[in-house]
Order: structure tokens, then sequence, then C-alpha cells
């Protein structure tokens, strides 16, 4: 297979991922865009990382802001998922796609909805190829342990738990 931009993308969409909307607070209103390049990176202290390409417009308000909110989506959440993207719908991005949300512990903005959240302060942004990855150190965090199961995305296409049993990993111990 050639590398290109099409065919990394392509096999890079064969690894399942949660969907969340990564918002922020500038010019007096709230900010979202759709993340899926999300990952924790330590426990002690617990650090996460979102990877946004630079180019996107919520990229200069991050960085003025210096923190971020990440909302975890459930699976009937699929429609903000899209219109935090940037698919042409109403009420669109501009609009805060519509969505309801209050101030967190700390002052960022949460999605009502979302099943879990986490309010973060960036500690190091890396700019690498197109996009910035804006390591933060969580300030804190919810979820409600009664939440809908989440919203994946793979290859390009959203699905849904349907024939998910649990399994404890083995060797090693529960938490």
């Amino acid at each position: 297979m050639e590398l290109s931009r099409t065919s990394f993308r392509k096999v890079m969409g064969h690894f399942a991922t949660g969907v969340t909307v990564v918002t922020a607070h500038a010019e007096g209103r709230p900010w979202g865009i759709t993340v899926n390049a999300l990952s924790s990176v330590s426990l002690d202290p617990p650090l996460v990382m979102i990877a946004i390409d630079r180019r996107r417009r919520i990229t200069p308000f991050l960085r003025q802001a210096g923190r971020y909110a990440v909302n975890i989506l459930g699976e009937d959440q699929q429609e903000l998922s899209d219109c935090f993207a940037g698919a042409e719908v109403t009420p669109g991005v501009e609009q805060f796609c519509g969505a309801a949300w209050h101030p967190g512990e700390t002052g960022l903005v949460l999605l009502d909805d979302a099943i879990a959240t986490l309010e973060c302060t960036v500690e190091q942004t890396i700019s690498v190829g197109d996009h910035d990855l804006y390591i933060a150190r969580v300030d804190a965090l919810d979820t409600d342990e009664r939440h809908a199961v989440p919203l994946l995305y793979y290859r390009r296409r959203y699905l849904r738990v349907e024939r998910a049993r649990e399994l404890v990993p083995e060797g090693r111990p529960a938490d």
C-alpha cells in the first residue's frame, strides 16, 4: 500500500476510539470541537493529551485560554459529534450546536449530557506535523456511573456497543 494521507487515514481508522467534544471559553462564548485523539498520559500527576489540527478555528482560543474541558460522548450524542466536527447542520457550530452546557467546578464549559468530563489546564503544547498536542493536568473530573454506553468511532463510522460483555483482564488486579 502506498503511503499517502488517504492510506494513512484508512489504516488508522482501524483503531476504534471514543468520541469527545473539547470545549473552551473565549471571547465571551463557548467553543467546541469533536476530538477522538485523546489519551491519558500520566496517573501521577493526572495528565491527558489531545491532538488538534492547528488550522481548526478553536486553536487560537485553546492557546489563549490555556485550559480546556473534555466531554466524553454517549451513544445517543452522534448529532453533537457531527456538528462540532463541522457538519452543515442547524443549529450549527456558530450556535454551539444548540448544546446545553453548564460551567464545571473550575468554570470550564461542560456539556450537560456528557457521560464523563475532565477539566484541564495546559502544561505543555507541542507542535508536530499539522497538529498541536495539548498535554494538560486534570483539575476536576466527573462521571455518572449510570451513564449510557460511549459513542465509538471506527473506519469513519460510528459504532454502538450491542453485543458487549464485560471481561476482566487476566493477570491484572482490579482497582
